[in-house]
Formats: C-alpha cells, sequence, structure tokens
C-alpha cells in the first residue's frame, strides 16, 4: 500500500446525512495518507429495500445500484455507513478474499463480528474488541472547508452583523417532532437573542423539517438581519458555519450536534418535543457539555471556548493503525 494510493470506496444509500459519515471519515484518511476515494451508492428495489438484512440477495439490488458481482478488483478500504450497506460490507472481506479492510460506522445491530472495525457513537454504548466508539457521528467539516466554502457566499454574509448566530434545524423523527406551536416558541426565544445582541441570523432546515414548522418561524425570524437558506441554490451551511460567531442546534440530530461541535465555536441546543425518553440524545449532549462545546439554550448569546471536537480524524487515526498491523 505504501507503493501506491489507498484506494478507499464510500459506501451508502447516498442521502447526503448517511454518506457524509462514511465520506468525512475516508476524507480524513486521506489527509493522512495518499489516496483515491470512490463513491459508490447501494440501493434496494423498493420491494425488498424494508426487508432484513439477512434476507437480502444481490438479485434485489435495484437498477443502476452499486452491484459487488461487477467488481474486477476490490479496494483496499470499505466505509460504509447506514443499513442499505449491511447486506454487503458483511460479505466484503469474503468477496475480497480478506485483501479489503471493513469499517462499518453507526451501531450495525446485526453481525458486528463481519466488519474488521465499527466507529460507533458512544451515546450508542455499543462495546466489543472491533469496537471504537467516537463522540458523535464521522463528518465533513474541517476548517479549510469552512474556510474554503466562504467566499462563494460572502457578498451574502459579510455585510450582516456580529454576532451571527447560525441555527440549524431539525424535525420529525422518531424520537422527536417539531409542531408549529413549538417552532414559533423557538423561534421567538432565538428572535430575543439576536436582538439583544445587535445580532444578525443565518438559518437552514434539514429535510425532515416539516412545512408548517418552517412557517412558523419564518414569520417572526424574517424581520431579523441575516438569510433563512430556502434551499434553492449552492448549500450555505458550511459558510454559515465558518461566519458564526454562536451555533444554535435543535436536539434531534447527532449529526449536526458534532458538525457544530467541531468548530469550536459556541453550540446552543434547542429543545424540541420528546415522542419518547430520548436516552441516547442525552448521552450525546451531556459528554458534549461536558467537553465544553454545549450548553442547553438559555436564551443568552454568551461565548465560551474549548477544543474543538476532532473525533474523525482520531477514528482515521485508528483506522491506518489497524491496517498497518494487518
Amino acid at each position: 500500500m505504501a507503493a501506491r494510493p489507498l484506494a478507499i470506496w464510500v459506501v451508502s444509500d447516498g442521502r447526503t446525512g448517511i454518506q457524509n459519515q462514511a465520506l468525512g471519515l475516508a476524507e480524513a484518511v486521506a489527509r493522512l495518507t495518499p489516496a483515491q476515494i470512490e463513491i459508490k451508492q447501494v440501493r434496494w428495489r423498493p420491494a425488498f429495500d424494508r426487508l432484513p438484512s439477512a434476507w437480502k440477495t444481490l438479485a434485489m439490488l435495484a437498477p443502476g445500484s452499486f452491484d459487488p458481482r461487477s467488481v474486477a478488483e476490490w479496494p483496499d478500504l470499505w466505509i460504509a455507513t447506514g443499513r442499505a450497506s449491511l447486506p454487503l460490507s458483511a460479505r466484503v472481506r469474503d468477496w475480497s478474499g480478506g485483501r479489503t479492510f471493513v469499517v462499518q460506522t453507526q451501531d450495525p445491530r446485526w453481525r458486528n463480528d463481519r466488519y474488521d472495525l465499527i466507529v460507533a457513537p458512544a451515546h450508542d454504548g455499543l462495546a466489543g474488541a472491533n469496537v471504537l466508539s467516537i463522540s458523535g457521528s464521522p463528518h465533513r467539516i474541517t476548517p479549510q472547508r469552512l474556510s474554503g466554502a466562504a467566499p462563494a457566499f460572502a457578498s451574502r454574509i459579510a455585510p450582516l452583523p456580529h454576532p451571527r448566530v447560525a441555527v440549524m434545524v431539525g424535525g420529525a423523527s422518531a424520537a422527536f417532532d417539531l409542531p408549529p406551536a413549538h417552532a414559533a416558541d423557538l423561534a421567538e426565544r432565538i428572535a430575543q437573542a439576536v436582538e439583544a445582541a445587535n445580532g444578525s441570523l443565518l438559518l437552514t432546515y434539514s429535510r425532515r423539517t416539516p412545512a408548517a414548522a418552517k412557517a412558523a418561524m419564518a414569520e417572526r425570524l424574517s424581520r431579523l438581519p441575516g438569510w433563512i437558506w430556502d434551499g434553492t441554490g449552492d448549500n450555505p451551511l458550511f459558510a454559515m458555519l465558518d461566519a458564526a460567531d454562536h451555533i444554535l442546534v435543535t436536539e434531534d440530530s447527532a449529526n449536526m450536534a458534532t458538525e457544530a461541535a467541531s468548530t469550536g465555536k459556541p453550540v446552543h441546543i434547542l429543545p424540541m418535543v420528546a415522542k419518547k425518553a430520548p436516552g441516547k440524545f442525552t448521552r450525546l449532549h451531556a459528554d458534549l457539555q461536558a467537553r465544553g462545546a454545549a450548553r442547553p439554550f438559555d436564551g443568552a448569546l454568551t461565548p465560551w471556548t474549548y477544543a474543538p471536537l476532532d473525533e474523525t480524524d482520531r477514528a482515521a487515526r485508528a483506522i491506518l493503525a489497524a491496517l498497518k498491523l494487518r
């Protein structure tokens, strides 16, 4: 491997939030050693998508999906994320004759002994000889990526007054909801904080944010100096994080909280309406708070500092160390 770049395949169902975990980890490896990254997207025919991983066969793959049957040469490193990838990840070591080092992020909850390394969120409580626990999830945020995104949006962001408050809003999930009344209450609290500080707003929604919640928040927040991204054009999230003095994140997303904590900027956690006991999210936020990165939003934009979270790089170093042992 030392004589040529490391061949890395990033495998997921292609959804941005899922793919970015594996891609961010691959990019972190590539920052440490020469590497070539290829993205492979796995999709199953709708009739079979919800079947248990153990029941899926390659004949069930959707047209256009990555298909292992067409592989001529397997990579050095397979980094996969998400349920769709599991039926393949569990068999890669066999298909490659042991050549490929298989990394699965998140808790697979199925055949955990079939992966060389599982990079799992510490808040999931997974343990095992092949498990590396990290705070939150792997991601693509780096200081260089944030600063590199800034120029494309400078005309929109640079004139805005400080403190600039980036707000990352999630939405409906298995554990949380964002009904219009709660969204309106959050918007009022955010607006009061921004107005009291004579600052400005930089807001993005996720794909899970209900339309009614967006409308309720926009009714109050659109009066503030700033930018509420409407989803059209290039995504300004990285530029917003680069420009922000404070970051507010709804409590429903481990990805968003981890990304925010990697910036070294104050992270304020916004409450959602819980559908069930949010155990793992409570553990994650407690971890980030213990590291000095995050605090519950109390309506004040009080600045503080901490060492940025670098768990993606730590996981990348662990992968390379394991590869050298092989």
